[in-house]
């Protein structure tokens, strides 16, 4: 949506570039089930998220089940760190415009492939049936960032989406079989999305497309935590939606004098965007059941809507006629399922690993906005009893997202469109390294 840009937005553009920088040490992107991570840095990264909601063994159960926070004493500190890389690369199909040249992109994800995340969770006894809990954290967005010169870059250079969490939370155990919990979602979103504008006369270069906001957004987290006995326990979790409103002035740049006067001709060159993105809501019902003294088995099944989701495409379709900036793309409802296990190896040592299944959020071929859609997860980890009052333990997982098809199909080059983008990312894959420390008082 359009609108006459009557304020700038300069007084806070550091303070959101400060901000986006501090992010990128807390977000981290997802490959599968949307763009929402199960990942940030704790122990879920060895299990594949299996039992993300029964399992309240440490205190980012303020994000997985706020009440699960019932189950820990005293207060509780997790810290958390993640490293990720993602191997999503673009292979040049046949079908390309060769006016668009055969530049891949390079690895799409964060700085060459390479992204930092994790996240900060404490939990506090009020009572022996009342827990208070505070997380800072990020599981939303992907930053996207191709190299200068590739196939379609008129479709998109950079785009960075990324949610940062605040997350205080209460929980009530009503009796020694039921817990309750909510929280809520305090989420501060930053929205970025460049693009290439084909200029026709090649005196010029290329043109830019720049959008750049910041905003908050509002939701709640509730859990439901039942034990029939000592050794099981099943966690139901509900996320509502979040409302991400992002508007900002169209910048452009370098642009040829006709496409200049074309878009001040059209009311585009002063406008403003409107995006909105709304973040999914989604259920998860999860369950963790002790066998023996050595082995648990964990699993989980959930639910994203995805198809409220909203994801804008920017660019200009003909600059001969340029008419829109934006374009709505289509996304579908997704299913996650996971199984997992914890064997105590002795009284020090805890072994966790999971596989999980994530089902695609986009039908047939991918947007190059979103290099991402359905994947398998391989998670192993280890965890190491530090006395009685604190543990540390580290993981890894592999996603994998097979091959993803890209065909998108455009005015030819020459007449002043984006051209033909055919190809595929190949065997697509990230790992996510992790390491956490947990400090009980």
């Amino acid at each position: 949506m359009l609108k006459s840009n009557d304020c700038g937005l300069q007084g806070a553009r550091f303070l959101r570039a400060a901000v986006l920088a501090s992010l990128g040490a807390i977000c981290a992107p997802a490959f599968a089930g949307g763009i929402s991570l199960y990942e940030v840095g704790s122990a879920d990264v060895g299990l594949a998220a299996a039992g993300y909601g029964a399992r309240a063994q440490d205190a980012s159960t303020v994000l997985t089940n706020p009440a699960g926070m019932t189950r820990l004493d005293g207060t509780q500190v997790l810290a958390a760190g993640q490293l990720l890389w993602g191997d999503v690369k673009f292979s040049v199909g046949g079908g390309t415009s060769p006016a668009l040249g055969s530049g891949d992109g390079g690895y799409t994800v964060g700085q060459n492939g390479w992204f930092l995340g994790g996240g900060a969770f404490t939990t506090y006894s009020v009572s022996p049936d009342v827990k208070l809990g505070f997380a800072l954290t990020g599981n939303f967005g992907m930053p996207l960032n191709y190299d200068d010169g590739w196939a379609g870059r008129y479709y998109v250079q950079e785009a960075t989406m990324l949610g940062l969490s605040l997350l205080p939370t209460v929980a009530y155990k009503v009796n020694d079989k039921l817990s309750v919990g909510a929280g809520l979602n305090a989420m501060y979103g930053i929205f970025k999305n460049q693009v290439a504008i084909n200029n026709v006369n090649p005196a010029y270069g290329d043109g830019q497309l720049r959008m750049d906001d910041a905003t908050w957004g509002w939701g709640a987290n509730v859990g439901v935590l039942f034990e029939p006995d000592a050794r099981t326990r099943f966690g139901l979790v509900w996320n509502s939606q979040i409302d991400l409103d992002f508007s900002a002035p169209l910048e452009f740049t370098n642009l040829a004098p006709g496409l200049q006067k074309a878009l001040a001709d059209r009311g585009l060159l002063d406008a403003s965007a409107s995006v909105g993105i709304k973040v999914p809501q989604g259920v998860m019902l999860s369950a963790y059941a002790e066998t023996s003294d050595r082995w648990a088995l964990l699993g989980s099944v959930g639910w994203q809507q995805w198809s409220k989701f909203g994801q804008v495409q920017f660019g200009i379709d003909d600059v001969n006629n340029p008419t829109s900036v934006t374009k709505n793309l289509e996304y579908k409802d997704t299913w996650h399922v996971a199984a997992g296990a914890q064997y105590r190896y002795s009284d020090a040592w805890l072994i966790n690993f999971g596989v999980a299944y994530d089902s695609e959020f986009q039908s047939g071929n991918v947007s190059p906005l979103m290099p991402a859609n359905s994947a398998w997860r391989f998670g192993a980890g280890a965890q190491q009893q530090l006395g009685r009052n604190a543990f540390w333990g580290a993981a890894a997982e592999y996603a994998y997202g097979g091959d993803l098809a890209v065909a998108a199909y455009g005015k030819p080059v020459a007449l002043g469109g984006r051209g033909d983008v055919v190809g595929s990312f190949n065997q697509t894959g990230s790992v996510f390294l992790a390491a956490y420390y947990n400090w009980k008082f």
